[in-house]
């Protein structure tokens, strides 16, 4: 079709093409995430970004040439190979090459991409990690300031401490299914103009369009550091600390996947057992205990199941661990090694 089309032998018919480049139109309206902010508070900022070599590199050039501020860009040229590293910035061997730039040149912050340019990751200036629920706090924050009581959206595997601190900040959190059609969804459902993702996934629909767009994200930590006049390592350090696993996904046949959680569920409905406070059964189960939480569910695109949890201590988060190996157990499974994505 490609070499039809190039020589134009086609059998019948005329057609016309029309070029027209949106790139500089994009970036402008990227730039709109800045709008109501004096210059002087983002002049002094220094950053760092890490395009991974993925789609957004040439986008990110356009748009560091525009932004105020010091900006440092690594990784731009889009190469299918990925050279330097693999463009998943919520794994955090994949933030090497950011962290040594953000320290090598004391930058304020860092900010990497995916490969397609839809979800964000983040370090602050020390270099730890702002995972997505964490840069979600944050976002939070900025939004709540004009819009109090406003629905804010995250997926079942995020941090209790973001549910908490949207209620402190006066907004409604509401905890909802992993996946970004199923995220968009309930956010049209509910009018929420933020919403997120543990995978850095981000949406903004109060002056954007309900998309995730992780240049828009990036752009909107500036902005939220700025308008909250506190640095993003600031804002990083004020977050409560958290012990949690990492996401664990084990595979378990396809077959047995929902059959298994189906049991799991209707066991923790019916006879949730003395140490378990509430169940959420949103999607998969998330166990509130007096340790903290745990979360088991299917992967709607694999042939795994995942788990997480979350405590204030080791003691509490090996509790919880022990609770998702017996319900595992009690359906004939085991958590076993971690498969990647």
């Amino acid at each position: 079709m490609g070499k039809l089309a190039a020589d134009g032998a086609f059998a019948s018919g005329t057609g016309a093409v029309t070029t027209r480049d949106i790139l500089s139109e994009y970036v402008e309206r990227l730039l709109e995430g800045l709008a109501g902010i004096e210059p002087g508070k983002l002049e002094t900022l220094r950053v760092g970004w890490d395009a991974g070599n993925g789609a957004a590199g040439p986008a990110l050039e356009a748009l560091a040439a525009r932004l105020p501020g010091e900006h440092h860009l690594l990784f731009t040229e889009v190469d299918g190979h990925f050279p330097n590293h693999h463009p998943d910035p919520t794994v955090e061997a994949n933030l090497a090459d950011l962290r040594a730039l953000v320290a090598e040149k004391q930058l304020d912050f860092g900010v990497a991409f995916d490969g397609d340019g839809d979800r964000i990751g983040a370090i602050d200036g020390t270099g730890r990690v702002i995972w997505g629920d964490q840069l979600l706090m944050i976002y939070a924050e900025d939004l709540l300031r004009t819009r109090p009581g406003s629905t804010i959206i995250a997926d079942v595997k995020a941090s209790r401490a973001l549910f908490d601190r949207v209620l402190e900040l006066g907004g409604e959190p509401l905890m909802w299914k992993t996946g970004h059609s199923l995220i968009k969804s309930k956010m049209k459902e509910t009018g929420a103009p933020l919403a997120g993702e543990m995978s850095g996934h981000v949406f903004f629909a109060d002056e954007y369009y309900g998309f995730d767009d992780a240049l828009y994200a990036g752009v909107r930590l500036l902005a939220a550091a700025a308008r909250l006049g506190k640095s993003v390592t600031e804002l990083r350090g004020a977050i409560p600390p958290m012990l949690n696993t990492p996401e664990m996904r084990f595979q378990v046949d396809e077959s047995r996947k929902f059959a298994a959680m189906d049991e799991i569920t209707r066991r923790l409905t019916n006879a949730p057992g003395p140490d378990v406070d509430s169940v959420n059964a949103t999607d998969g189960v998330r166990v509130n205990t007096a340790d903290g939480w745990w979360l088991l569910r299917a992967s709607n695109t694999q042939d795994v199941l995942v788990a997480r949890a979350e405590s204030d201590s080791e003691a509490g988060l090996e509790r919880l661990l022990q609770q998702i190996d017996a319900q595992l157990a009690a359906s004939g499974l085991e958590r076993g090694e971690s498969v990647g994505h």
